[in-house]
């Protein structure tokens, strides 16, 4: 049964992944960002992550209750304060993390790509080396294999020699990189403007438009203590 209707335009969602790493603001503002550019969405919730989700917010995340539980975790700014931010859900599709006859763990589900953030060392080794342990890293070698874009946001320090030969392994094999490191240059006065950052470079990567950050224009602005 084809449930797209005649003159629609089939989903073909981003998948995110979020893993164990610390970060989940980062995962928080690149959802923000991508359901805000009008993308539709596939999340993958590792079972490590929900740990550090309710370290990092209070939050429970919940696979019987996962789109109240999303939304409080959407709303919520990188400083923790509830009601910052407004979000719609609606083109938000939810895969457990174990469900590996899921939609994304097969080639011939459409998707325009995946974006792991953040991403711990351990997804990284996973992804690397094609264990495929969970949804997380089956969607992500599937990714790779059909030659679609996937973009890991790291989140670690420091690496060692075995990490960052995996990250070589995941960017010769066509994966872009991109560790969660801010910069300022973009005028960054909160907390949310560096995480904005870093999600603003992951969507970067991925091609996906956004106005998180201000871009680097060539041209040097005094600091604010000048």
């Amino acid at each position: 049964m084809n449930p797209v209707k005649p003159g629609e335009t089939p989903r073909t969602p981003w998948i995110v992944g979020v893993s164990g790493a610390s970060g989940t603001p980062y995962a928080a503002s690149v959802l923000r960002a991508l359901l805000d550019a009008g993308e539709s969405v596939d999340l993958v919730v590792s079972r490590a992550s929900r740990l550090t989700l309710l370290d990092e917010t209070g939050i429970s995340f919940r696979d019987a209750h996962w789109r109240d539980d999303l939304r409080e975790w959407l709303t919520r700014g990188a400083d923790g304060k509830p009601g910052t931010f407004e979000t719609d859900l609606s083109d938000v599709r939810y895969w457990n993390a174990g469900d590996l006859a899921a939609g994304p763990s097969s080639g011939s589900y459409r998707t325009r790509g995946m974006l792991i953030v953040p991403a711990s060392t351990a997804c990284v080794a996973g992804v690397a080396l094609g264990l495929s342990k969970d949804l997380l890293q089956r969607a992500a070698s599937v990714t790779l294999k059909e030659r679609r874009p996937l973009v890991v946001a790291v989140r670690e320090t420091p690496l060692n020699g075995q990490t960052l030969r995996h990250l070589v392994a995941l960017d010769d094999a066509g994966a872009s990189v991109v560790p969660a490191s801010p910069g300022f240059y973009a005028g960054a006065t909160h907390i949310q403007d560096l995480v904005d950052f870093v999600a603003g470079r992951v969507l970067d990567a991925a091609g996906v438009g956004h106005g998180l950050y201000r871009r680097w224009k060539g041209e040097l602005h005094r600091g604010a203590g000048e």
